[in-house]
């Protein structure tokens, strides 16, 4: 490969062919969220808009989108990415303070993870957070050729991850912790830490996961968490309540065969709400039922291409801060793909996960975009970090030989 090309590849600019892929599933997830929240009360002659316009949620999720490129622009324009590297660790010291006040706050099903900011509306805080461990991470990994090679690097980055973790499970929003675990291990991947401190990482902690899910078993714990579990590995045993979002979710999805059975059809197990919370954790069971197995494809094949676009994009970004920063999103993004189609068709358990850009909800939503906006300024600005790395690394030449 030439130079030339290479050039071309790593300049900055705008990556207009990523803003416009995650502007379709957008779009596409306001369609099917006015889908799932369908009442046959609405006149059937009346037209999308007005079917969008009769769905409160499907209209506050248009809000949403409309305002999103504030967010990208704010994020991608007002503060480059190697200013945002230099205070990673304000931003993470800012970060954890809120993830702690949040746990005095009221729960909603169970969990303490949200601020009132209104009637009826809600903030999560574990979702901005998820783009603040991005950058600490980023920068920790990327300031130190071999991560993780020494004892005190190791523990100075357990502990970093360690703290929000720990706020995040005790809230307790184990999905939330979930994309925290791994996001942290695809980046420590990428940073090019030794696999044997990976693998060992993972064996420690899928054997505490472990002796904590048999204890609580053994114990005979009525917790809703270890009855998602057992109702994923044996769901004739399960209550009924704990397995039927997951058995209905599934059925839907059968319905739909190839094609699908239309949108907006009365007497559909979206129409019928046999699926819980089908417009937002369970809303690729709506997707599945409407579209059937080609429409469920086709967005599947275009969160592929997001993935893809932004491995790309990492690989031609010329500094280690920047392409982790890109691998941090990637990650998020795709465990919430993995874990919300896998839980809505039986494959994985029950954990709550969104589906990025296409479930409802603002701070999900808005934190997504967030992680886009934090790609775009990376591709915007990767060439102005190479000058800046140059200059200061002169700088501090300089300085060694006057020195001398």
């Amino acid at each position: 490969m030439s130079t030339t090309t290479l050039d071309r590849r790593s300049k900055k600019h705008i990556d207009w062919i990523l803003i416009a892929m995650v502007y379709a599933i957008s779009i596409f997830g306001i369609y099917s969220i006015a889908i799932a929240t369908y009442s046959p009360d609405t006149d059937m002659e009346s037209t999308l808009l007005n079917y969008i316009i009769s769905s409160t949620n499907s209209m506050w999720q248009a809000i949403f989108v409309l305002a999103s490129p504030i967010v990208l622009v704010i994020i991608t324009k007002s503060i480059p990415y190697h200013v945002l590297k230099r205070n990673a660790m304000m931003i993470y010291f800012v970060t954890i303070p809120v993830l702690a006040f949040v746990l005095g706050t009221k729960q909603i099903n169970g969990i303490s993870a949200w601020f009132r900011v209104g009637a009826g509306r809600s903030f999560q805080p574990s979702e901005v957070a998820k783009i603040a461990m991005i950058v600490t991470f980023a920068k920790l990994l990327s300031g130190n050729e071999k991560p993780m090679g020494n004892m005190r690097s190791f523990w100075k980055l357990m502990l970093l991850f360690g703290v929000p973790a720990v706020l995040i499970i005790l809230q307790p929003d184990v999905g939330t912790f979930l994309v925290f675990v791994f996001m942290f291990f695809v980046m420590l991947w990428f940073a090019g830490v030794d696999w044997k401190v990976i693998v060992g990482i993972v064996l420690a902690a899928a054997l505490f996961a472990g002796l904590l899910f048999l204890t609580a078993s053994l114990s005979g714990s009525d917790s809703y968490r270890v009855q998602r579990i057992m109702s994923f590995l044996d769901p004739a045993s399960g209550a009924l309540d704990t397995a039927y979002q997951q058995t209905n979710a599934k059925r839907a999805i059968g319905a739909g065969g190839l094609f699908g059975i239309g949108q907006f059809i009365e007497g559909s197990y979206s129409q019928l709400d046999f699926v819980p919370e089908d417009w937002t954790d369970f809303i690729f069971s709506s997707i599945g039922e409407a579209f059937g197995f080609v429409g469920s494809a086709g967005l599947i094949i275009m969160y592929l291409l997001v993935i893809i676009r932004l491995v790309y994009l990492a690989r031609y970004t010329p500094d280690k801060f920047g392409q982790l920063v890109i691998i941090g999103v990637a990650s998020i993004l795709l465990f919430h793909v993995l874990e919300n189609i896998g839980m809505n068709i039986g494959l994985l358990p029950i954990t709550g996960i969104p589906l990025p850009f296409v479930s409802y909800g603002g701070s999900n939503y808005m934190t997504n975009m967030a992680g886009i906006g934090l790609v775009l300024n990376v591709v915007n600005n990767r060439s102005s970090i190479d000058v800046e790395d140059n200059t200061q690394n002169i700088r501090k030449k300089t300085r060694r030989m006057s020195n001398i």
